[in-house]
């Protein structure tokens, strides 16, 4: 592993049950008049009355909580947070007339609805929530963070951060992302909503042939997975730059990436942009599929982000 630092609403509480090393209790939340299904994990040694520092955890595209969000919540409840994972609207069990739409700026609302309601929450100290952001969330987690003074630190592991020469350079070139462009602006325009398989092994013209993690059943593909992505994503996802945050934001960042997982390049970029308030890890042979659920990188990604977040979420900081 090398180490690189970059130059620098209210709540219902549905049911309790156990989950793997943590405390698991179903919530929920509103943001733009939707409902949204969350869960909030726990240690298992917390104790009524209790407050501890917060984090909103948000996954890849196309995903719902029980994925690699669900993955991570556990993972920092495991080491003393409360962590919230939840469903964007339209998503898993958070039920919308807009369905499976991979909107940045529509996530990025639910995610500071998301920050803004573990703040009221009784096992949260409000002064110390920060937001960890995996995969394309990365770019909504820090938007939101940006925007929103009651989140005080950013960690992103495998962040997908694109900006319109990354965007180019992924998915066909000028042309390739103008055809998508104009496919998304006819669905959006359609009388019914245009629905993708987001992952197959046999569809061709599926969202993401043949990837692996997705199209796994012991792995991506659970149940509670939607494996349906709406064309009418494709303007808002392609003209959305990611990396322009980073120009901008100033509160503590970490970034946790490895340069054999998706578009290394972005990470670099974001984190020599954000200089000083930036640090880097990089990790050896670590592919994108493998952040998401493979043990020894899950594990030493969320060891990374609990330092983090143990540094720059202490008591009595806040100004």
């Amino acid at each position: 592993m090398k180490n690189l630092l970059a130059t620098t609403a209210v709540a219902v509480t549905l049911i309790s049950h156990s989950a793997e090393g943590a405390t698991k209790k179903r919530v929920s939340f509103e943001s733009a008049g939707q409902t949204l299904a969350g869960d909030l994990y726990l240690p298992d040694t917390y104790k009524e009355g209790d407050q501890l520092p917060g984090v909103v955890v948000t996954g890849a595209w196309t995903t719902v909580k029980e994925q690699m969000a669900g993955t991570y919540a556990a993972e920092l409840a495991d080491r003393g947070y409360a962590a919230l994972a939840f469903d964007f609207r339209g998503w898993g069990q958070s039920p919308d007339t807009v369905q499976f739409l991979e909107d940045p700026a529509r996530k990025t609302q639910d995610i500071n609805a998301a920050i803004n309601y573990l703040a009221t929450r009784p096992e949260i100290d409000a002064d110390r929530i920060g937001g960890l952001g995996i995969c394309a969330s990365a770019g909504y987690m820090s938007d939101a963070t940006l925007e929103n003074a009651n989140v005080r630190s950013l960690a992103l592991v495998a962040p997908w951060l694109h900006d319109a020469g990354i965007v180019e350079a992924v998915y066909g070139g000028a042309e390739g992302v103008s055809g998508l462009i104009g496919a998304g602006r006819d669905a959006a325009q359609a009388d019914e909503p245009v629905i993708l398989e987001a992952a197959s092994l046999t569809n061709e013209d599926a969202l993401m042939y043949q990837a692996p993690y997705y199209t796994e059943t012991d792995r991506g593909l659970i149940p509670e997975y939607d494996n349906q992505f709406n064309v009418a994503s494709w303007e808002g996802w392609l003209t959305y730059d990611a990396l322009q945050t980073a120009d901008k934001l100033e509160k503590p960042t970490l970034l946790v990436h490895s340069e054999a997982a998706a578009i290394p390049q972005g990470a670099h970029q974001y984190a020599e942009r954000m200089g000083n308030n930036a640090t880097a890890i990089w990790l050896d042979d670590v592919t994108q599929f493998d952040f998401y659920d493979a043990p020894n990188a899950v594990k030493t990604s969320a060891d990374a982000v609990s330092d983090h977040f143990a540094r720059t979420l202490k008591q009595g900081d806040r100004p």
